[in-house]
């Protein structure tokens, strides 16, 4: 049976996760291994993407010559940085999402990603990204096993600014109500700390930081931080955020729940994901001009 294009991409990214850990571990066997299987597993990406683009499609995955040498005598080559088998910005996105567990910021998901993984994610590479999905999901449907999608707002069922959000989640988790940053902040948090528990208990360090990142949201939780302890303590800050959310929670769970409701009612699965056309835009569709 072959494997998608995206299953293999997520190899790649649990395997540089594990070598890292092995790296800092300093276990050689294990480090061996696992550089093994990710060759191979690059490998097995060149071959499944190579199908994908077919015959007409060689161009696109021949690399380009290499630029000629500087013409100033002695002058050096500079080294470029290596891109293959980097992980897609999608990927990248959908990694940090999981471990927040909410929707977030393009800022907050660079962050996060970096907090924890070796590459970095540039946030501005965001911008377009909800778009491109769109594209995809109106062109293809279910095709993918995610996709990233928008947060949409509780009344009007448009995304919500600068919020992404992930399709696998329900409507209600994508929803945001006048608690919900609050509530969602909370369960970044309890994300973040919960990564950093699982990090050690498989016996490795957690980053310096994913420690800043907690620190971050632990400052601003009541009874999250001790002033005196050098880093926050995950267990405290997930039982301060969960005692914090439990005010919250009741009244923005019916808030997403009703508006929820609506939007399976009201919307098409598209807009379901991607929000509901503005009203200057449904305007526009419904006379051909604006008013």
């Amino acid at each position: 049976m072959a494997v998608s294009l995206e299953e293999l991409e997520q190899r790649l990214s649990h395997l540089r996760t594990e070598l890292r850990g092995a790296v800092r571990a300093r276990d050689k066997a294990e480090t061996a291994r696992i550089r093994r299987a990710l060759r191979e597993a690059e490998a097995a990406w060149e071959q499944a993407l190579e199908s994908e683009a077919g015959p007409d499609g060689e161009e696109l995955l021949t690399e380009p010559p290499a630029p000629q040498a500087s013409a100033t005598a002695g002058e050096p080559r500079r080294k470029e940085r290596p891109t293959h088998g980097a992980i897609p910005v999608r990927e990248q996105v959908h990694q940090a999402l999981t471990l927040l567990g909410a929707p977030a910021s393009p800022k907050l998901i660079s962050s996060t990603y970096e907090a924890f993984f070796t590459e970095p994610l540039i946030a501005t590479k965001l911008a377009s990204l909800r778009r491109d999905e769109e594209r995809s999901f109106t062109a293809q449907g279910y095709a993918r096993p995610y996709y990233i999608c928008a947060a949409l707002t509780h009344d009007r069922l448009v995304p919500a600014r600068g919020l992404l959000a992930l399709s696998t989640w329900p409507v209600e988790r994508r929803i945001i109500g006048p608690l919900s940053p609050r509530v969602d902040f909370l369960t970044h948090a309890v994300g973040t700390a919960e990564q950093i528990q699982r990090l050690t208990a498989a016996g490795h360090p957690a980053p310096d930081t994913a420690w800043r990142l907690l620190r971050r949201f632990a400052l601003t939780i009541p009874g999250a931080c001790d002033a005196a302890a050098p880093q926050p303590e995950p267990a405290r800050v997930i039982a301060a955020a969960h005692t914090e959310a439990a005010v919250h929670q009741q009244e923005d769970d019916q808030q997403r729940q009703a508006a929820a409701q609506r939007a399976r009612s009201q919307l098409a699965d598209v807009q379901q994901l991607f929000g509901a056309p503005p009203m200057r835009d449904a305007l526009r569709d419904a006379s051909g001009t604006l008013p």
